[in-house]
């Protein structure tokens, strides 16, 4: 088992490197790594690791549809929070009655599709 899973990371790891530098060179762009700051890659995989984990776990419980529309909904708001707020250098767009509703709907059918 262990050795599946340290097979699995390194075969990741490679496969990402690859990608990586192939689109880096098709669209004869660089890689700044200094970039972003150093905590975005932690905070990324820590958040990416929570996400799967939820998924997983909850998949049996509540069903693959209500994990989806759930998870949908979640990214939605947290975009119109984001949007609001230009966190991380995000441009700032405003929240309209539109949007709100867009988001009302989205929550109300990710409750429908988690109690019904």
């Amino acid at each position: 088992m262990l050795f599946n899973s340290i097979n699995f990371v390194v075969f990741l790891a490679v496969v990402l490197a690859i990608v990586t530098f192939s689109v880096s060179a098709a669209t004869h762009t660089t890689i700044n790594w200094s970039q972003p700051a150093w905590w975005l890659f932690i905070a990324g995989g820590a958040l990416g690791t929570v996400y799967v984990t939820s998924a997983v776990v909850l998949t049996p419980q509540i069903g693959a549809a209500a994990v989806m529309g759930l998870a949908v909904t979640g990214q939605l708001l947290a975009g119109l929070v984001v949007d609001k707020t230009g966190f991380l250098g995000a441009p700032m767009h405003e929240i309209t009655l539109g949007r709100v509703g867009g988001a009302v709907l989205l929550v109300a059918g990710a409750v429908m599709i988690r109690l019904l």
